[in-house]
């Protein structure tokens, strides 16, 4: 395989639009773009989130989702292709299950917050959040494989639970969240 990047500028962008994996050109706020962007940052957050967690299952879990973001971007930038398949949403199933079973069933919403590893997963299940916003507009313009927006939905779920299994990993305890109505009914 030849070089795929051995020059890195190609001034070809700077009238707005990028090169698609066809040859054709898009412009560089288009929903696709937008989609592509989100989840591009998504997986650069997840290295942050890699770098901070301690040695564990759930770090090379997130490497593994890493891989899977790439082939989603790539579907996204080549519509023709398919690259993610039910069993990746399977996996996310598994996984999720298995590092949500120990963890203490939840009566209230929690704070994002914890060990910094846990900190920066709730960010990225936000920014999963929002990559799934653009794959549902861009949907509505051009349609996407369900499986995309179904691997990025199950995603923000998984990011949420390895959250919570951090702070269980690192014994830092959650903060549940006190709504004003719950503190109205016990001060009565």
């Amino acid at each position: 395989m030849g070089f795929r990047l051995s020059k890195i500028y190609t001034r070809k962008g700077d009238s707005g639009t990028t090169g698609m994996a066809d040859g054709s050109r898009l412009a560089k706020d288009s929903l696709r773009m937008h989609a592509i962007g989100d989840v591009d940052e998504l997986n650069s957050m997840l290295g942050v989130v890699i770098k901070k967690t301690p040695a564990s299952e759930i770090r090379e879990n997130m490497i593994t989702i890493q891989h899977d973001l790439f082939n989603l971007g790539g579907q996204l930038a080549m519509p023709d292709y398919a690259m993610l398949n039910q069993s990746r949403i399977d996996w996310l199933e598994t996984t999720l299950d298995e590092m949500n079973e120990p963890l203490t069933p939840l009566k209230e919403f929690i704070l994002p917050g914890g060990t910094e590893a846990s900190c920066f997963s709730h960010m990225a299940r936000t920014i999963c959040r929002r990559a799934e916003r653009s794959l549902v507009s861009l949907n509505t313009q051009a349609e996407i494989a369900n499986v995309l927006l179904a691997y990025i939905n199950r995603l923000s779920d998984w990011l949420f639970v390895a959250g919570r299994s951090l702070n269980k990993l690192e014994k830092e305890a959650e903060v549940y969240w006190e709504s004003d109505r719950i503190k109205a009914e016990s001060d009565q």
